[in-house]
């Protein structure tokens, strides 16, 4: 099983997003995560597609874009110019999900599936086949910083033994209060992609607290 940390740059300084970029380069990080929110889906505001496409031009890694933001099929396209690899839309966002999931694949890029705290696993049933990645928001979306939610636990098993009985292979990826505490419980009931922000970015050492989440 893959053990892939995504860096989200909702807890890097803005000042500094340089800086950031390459300090995540040098890590073992695979992944940057970029939150993007329109203050409407979620009660804030964080950037956009400049930053994305400034970010696309320093790293050759992974852009993990996760759209926080109603009606996300609008900006498919955009974000593919912007250079998205991973682009993740909400469920409770996206009224023709099916559609917009389909526009992301036939855009070239991966596309994913987030599920809020209150959102059950079998939101994503009719759509797991052609998901690439599903996503468990393990605090409610918008601002950096929460306590991570415990049935978030309960949760990513369901939802892996959800894709193993629809035959998907689609990867399941954590976001909200990922901490080295809690790392090797999030892998051990079946995460592939831990989201980590403030442990990431608030730590003295960011390279050094990627490599302790990885080997957790």
């Amino acid at each position: 099983m893959p053990r892939i940390i995504s860096p989200s740059f909702l807890s890097a300084d803005f000042l500094r997003l340089g800086e950031a970029a390459e300090t995540v380069n040098r890590s073992r990080a695979e992944w940057f995560h970029l939150d993007v929110m329109d203050g409407m889906f979620v009660p804030n505001i964080s950037f956009g597609l400049p930053v994305v496409k400034a970010l696309r031009k320093a790293t050759d890694k992974m852009l993990d874009v996760h759209l926080m933001i109603v009606q996300p099929e609008r900006y498919v396209a955009d974000f593919r110019a912007a250079g998205a690899d991973y682009l993740t839309v909400h469920v409770e966002a996206s009224t023709h999900l099916h559609r917009t999931l389909q526009a992301i694949r036939d855009a070239g890029m991966r596309a994913g599936v987030a599920l809020n705290p209150h959102t059950p696993v079998c939101a994503v049933e009719e759509v797991a086949e052609m998901a690439d990645m599903i996503l468990i928001m393990s605090v409610n979306p918008g601002f950096g910083g929460q306590r991570f939610i415990a049935s978030a636990l309960d949760k990513i098993g369901r939802m892996k033994d959800l894709l193993l009985r629809k035959n998907s292979a689609a990867l399941i990826q954590v976001d909200g209060g990922v901490n080295a505490e809690n790392a090797a419980q999030l892998f051990a009931a079946g995460a592939d992609v831990l989201v980590a922000g403030n442990a990431v970015f608030g730590a003295e050492d960011p390279v050094a607290a990627i490599q302790q989440l990885i080997e957790a």
